[in-house]
């Protein structure tokens, strides 16, 4: 394995802060001064941050719904598919009574739903991560207690270290660090 090569661009530059409002005021300075890709980390959601962060996106909750319809067509017509080939004659009732079908489609359509939506943020999230470059960050562990962190990744259109790095210092954190290196292109 090779070391990395001192030109190759950081993964991102990561600002430490001690309050979650200035986090959410350093991404909307971030995103004012043109940054695009960047992200935040917190022990606990933040107000404004989705907005902050122009966070708009919608999969999870159409494959939340795609997930329910299937479940509740699947439920639906499994059952009419069981009177065909297992009619019941129950006092004179009509054998396709629509009705008795309702719950076990509503119970199939909310497995199904939550089922999409577990294995869709999975997915959509790129989960299980066993590692990220961030977890090497020094003191990042302290993000599930009394930390807030914005990183601007290495892959923005204007990242260049030294004006990314003088920008973030400029936000006063606690402090900032250069988070790994790209991998070289095989």
């Amino acid at each position: 394995m090779r070391e990395p090569e001192a030109h190759l661009q950081p993964f991102g530059l990561i600002a430490e802060f001690d309050d979650g409002e200035r986090l959410v005021e350093a991404v909307r300075k971030a995103r004012a001064a043109g940054f695009s890709r960047l992200d935040s980390y917190s022990p606990y959601p933040l107000e404004g941050m989705p907005e902050a962060l122009g966070f708009h996106d919608r999969r999870l909750a159409l494959l939340t719904l795609a997930g329910g319809i299937f479940g509740a067509a699947f439920g639906y017509g499994m059952q009419v598919f069981a009177i065909g080939d297992f009619p019941i004659d129950i006092g004179g009732r009509p054998l396709f009574a629509w009705q008795s079908f309702l719950m076990v489609s509503f119970e199939l359509a909310v497995l199904f739903a939550v089922l999409a939506a577990v294995f869709g943020m999975l997915v959509l999230n790129r989960l299980p991560r066993l590692h990220h470059p961030v977890f090497d960050v020094p003191g990042f562990e302290r993000v599930n207690v009394d930390r807030f962190f914005l990183i601007i990744f290495g892959d923005d259109a204007s990242f260049e270290p030294a004006f990314v790095r003088g920008f973030l210092e400029s936000l006063a954190p606690r402090a900032v660090h250069t988070v790994g290196k790209a991998e070289e292109p095989e």
